[in-house]
């Protein structure tokens, strides 16, 4: 039995805790500074959580932020962070806090997400540990996750299969077998490049496929389109696939990574509903992004979207449009604010 702390009370993080605890781990949630009325709630709703449907079995030890130094008093085997992308500064502060004077726990990374930091691109895995080794902790090891795994099909247990990314395979599959049950099922890889990317670039491709509905055919009733609509959803996927698979190599990832569970799992999950592909459905039907963002999704976090407006200018700076033509379809309408328009003709 290990012990596991996962930061982070939200939808993913607390669905997590279900293979920890059915793998017998000592399995604990600590929310963030953000989350206390949001775990008091819960635990005077029996563990009710709203993100996902459910009740957290009582097992798992569910704790407010206040209670975050005591918990990593003892040994700690395993850390968890299921935090928003922007809160990554956050908990390396609160990490290098604890960690300066001993060793860190090994980390894993459920939040998926790209950055630019000075000019470059940054993965979030490399993100953390520069924010890490600037506050003095330099020995870490950090492992993520990827794959089509909605919180709320985890939490109720069903068939769920991820990949466990480190560079030394080593560690990522003694994390995979920590974890591995008999419907949440790991593999490992030491491509820790190509599933971060695969992660993060999946939900611009997502809103790409979601937008088919809208963009199948100009010239159609709204009951024909409904019905034939996946023709052009699946030219979409195979362009999407083609596109992840050159931005991968270009960041050091590999090709063949793509075709897997953290790419064309990803991406036939995400844009089959949920956020991102919601967003696309709108701008398919031509609304443009800041219309849709204010009457339709005003309080809704999309994370393509969010990704565009961080890498889209890097992106057309470091590929024309005959090389990635439906990501910079995608990035010019949301960065232009305009009608999305494909180039058809450049699709291979």
């Amino acid at each position: 039995m290990s012990k596991i702390v996962i930061i982070g009370a939200g939808a993913m993080g607390s669905a997590f805790s279900l293979p920890c605890l059915d793998n017998s781990h000592d399995i604990n949630i600590i929310g963030t500074h953000l989350e206390n009325n949001f775990i008091e709630d819960l635990k005077e709703n029996g563990n009710f959580h709203p993100g996902l449907k459910t009740n957290i079995p009582s097992k798992v030890n569910i704790f407010k932020f206040e209670k975050f130094d005591d918990l990593f008093k003892l040994k700690v085997d395993l850390v968890v962070l299921g935090i928003s992308s922007k809160g990554i500064e956050w908990v390396a502060d609160q990490l290098s806090r604890l960690f300066k004077e001993k060793e860190m726990p090994k980390l894993l990374i459920l939040t998926k997400g790209l950055s630019i930091h000075n000019g470059n691109y940054e993965l979030l895995v490399d993100k953390l540990k520069r924010l890490l080794s600037d506050k003095g902790i330099s020995n870490v090891n950090i492992s993520a996750v990827g794959g089509p795994c909605l919180a709320a099909g985890l939490a109720n247990r069903v068939h769920s299969s991820v990949v466990i990314a480190n560079k030394d395979i080593h560690t990522a599959k003694k994390i995979a077998d920590m974890l591995n049950t008999n419907y949440y099922h790991t593999s490992y890889s030491d491509d820790l490049n190509g599933v971060e990317v695969s992660a993060a670039i999946k939900n611009i491709f997502s809103m790409a496929v979601g937008a088919a509905k809208g963009l199948c055919s100009p010239n159609i009733s709204d009951e024909i389109r409904e019905k034939n609509y996946l023709n052009t959803a699946s030219a979409l996927i195979k362009q999407s696939i083609h596109e992840m698979e050159i931005f991968v190599e270009h960041l050091k990832g590999k090709k063949e990574t793509v075709k897997g569970l953290a790419g064309l799992g990803d991406l036939y999950v995400s844009s089959g509903g949920g956020r991102n592909a919601k967003m696309g459905s709108y701008i398919g039907e031509g609304l443009t992004f800041s219309k849709a963002k204010k009457t339709k999704m005003e309080k809704v976090t999309v994370e393509g979207a969010d990704l565009v407006i961080e890498i889209g200018k890097k992106v057309k700076q470091d590929f024309d449009e005959t090389k990635l033509p439906l990501m910079i379809g995608m990035i010019d309408a949301i960065l232009e604010d305009k009608k999305l328009h494909l180039k058809w003709d450049l699709f291979r």
